[in-house]
């Protein structure tokens, strides 16, 4: 049987969510650099909020002034609060999936990653990162450094709406081992290596990062963010409500 070619590709993670916004099939599968393999439906990118859970639906409640979107998707929070009256900017790694915040929508919406970040002092009152977007820090030591960046440019009384998943909550042994590797490599447990795949094309390696509440008060600390107050689950994600505090 003939071996089926793998290719790297810029934009797995739009390619995924461009077939299922065209043909509603299709899986999205992350791959951690110790082999394990996640696999789940691109469905939830498209979802309303009347399908959202509680704990995402409380989130939006402490949305306030102009917002950016950081790590859109296809705009499922933008288009929201859009219709709520709130200025909105969605801001995505992927082309594809800004096209599709704009075939769905979204009026405000730039092909940006979370390292690019660059706007004006005071350009923002709230900074949303749900979807387990706190994630997209990558590292302790890139959290700290963004954190810093979002300081200067966001208003004085202002927010980051930031979901993520415990990494400890759920006793799973061959995660346990992983958390162990990387804290024998010097890295923080649920800093993961990642790539996604999809059909037979591949994203280049990336960290993604999990955190419990305590680590998160740790990346916080000694910036001018805190948290305000934690919004729970039933499962593994929690969002933190975080504020900008006076220097």
């Amino acid at each position: 049987m003939e071996k089926i070619k793998v290719i790297k590709s810029e934009d797995v993670f739009g390619q995924m969510l461009w077939a299922y916004y065209k043909e509603e099939k299709g899986f999205e599968v992350f791959e951690r650099n110790d082999g394990y393999i996640y696999v789940d439906s691109p469905k939830v990118y498209f979802s309303e909020f009347k399908d959202w859970t509680l704990h995402q639906k409380l989130a939006m409640k402490f949305v306030k002034g102009r917002v950016l979107d950081v790590g859109c998707g296809v705009g499922r929070h933008s288009l929201y609060l859009q219709k709520k009256g709130f200025d909105v900017l969605g801001i995505d790694a992927s082309p594809l999936a800004i096209k599709i915040c704009q075939l769905r929508g979204v009026r405000k919406a730039l092909v940006m990653p979370i390292e690019k970040i660059d706007f004006k002092p005071n350009s923002f009152t709230t900074f949303l990162m749900m979807g387990n977007n706190f994630s997209l820090f990558g590292s302790f030591k890139k959290a700290r450094k963004l954190l810093k960046r979002f300081d200067k440019m966001t208003t004085e009384s202002a927010v980051i709406i930031a979901e993520t998943i415990d990494p400890y909550k759920k006793d799973n042994p061959k995660s346990q081992k992983y958390y162990e590797f990387n804290r024998a490599r010097g890295r923080m447990s649920g800093q993961l290596r990642v790539r996604i795949r999809f059909e037979n094309c591949v994203s280049k390696w990336f960290d993604w990062l999990k955190v419990s509440k305590r680590e998160m008060k740790e990346i916080l600390n000694g910036t001018n963010w805190q948290v305000k107050e934690f919004i729970d689950s039933e499962d593994l994600q929690y969002v933190a409500i975080i504020e900008k505090v006076s220097a």
